[in-house]
């Protein structure tokens, strides 16, 4: 049977239209919550107790930490707690490329990166940004050199934008920690 060209618009439409649908919930299906904050504050900062911190920016603070790691700070209010021997566990989040990405950053008494972990990740793909060895490069760095990706960070094909931004995220938060946090 002929199929004449309107008839045959009308299906390609639907079934493109339906593949779209099928697509946008494929995408939600990814989505992972690899850790609680619980969790997360177990595996960096093991058993030593962490004290809630009311943190708020003030506009000169958010100004400088700007200048200093040439990264917009979106929120005024951080999620930190202070450590007993005074380092820092920062609850954070930056966009992946379409989603939000939840971290977590520990942070010694001298504002370098103790550790990271990925808590939510919501994006369809660059999840290799979890695995320890990529995490691990962030350790021991500190406000003293803004990281660069592909540089002192290596970048993992498939995940660029996700790496750019956490990149940006670790760098925005060694400034807060030299800006406002190293002065509690």
């Amino acid at each position: 049977m002929a199929m004449d060209r309107r008839t045959f618009t009308k299906s390609i439409a639907s079934f493109l239209t339906s593949a779209a649908g099928l697509s946008l919930f494929h995408t939600q299906l990814y989505a992972r919550q690899y850790l609680t904050v619980e969790q997360a504050k177990t595996i960096l900062w093991g058993n030593e107790k962490l004290e809630p911190q009311v943190v708020k920016l003030t506009l000169a603070q958010r100004k400088a930490i700007r200048e200093g790691s040439k990264i917009r700070v979106r929120r005024s209010n951080l999620q930190a707690w202070k450590s007993q021997s005074g380092g820092w566990f920062i609850l954070d989040y930056v966009i992946g490329k379409h989603e939000y990405i939840d971290y977590a950053i520990a942070l010694e008494k001298n504002g370098a990166v103790r550790g990271l972990e990925i808590l939510h990740y919501r994006e369809s793909y660059g999840g290799d940004v979890r695995h320890k060895r990529w995490r691990n490069q962030f350790s021991g760095h500190s406000h003293t050199t803004n990281l660069r990706l592909n540089k002192e960070v290596m970048s993992i094909t498939g995940a660029t934008m996700s790496c750019r931004h956490l990149v940006e995220g670790v760098n925005r938060i060694n400034h807060t920690w030299k800006v406002a946090l190293s002065m509690l």
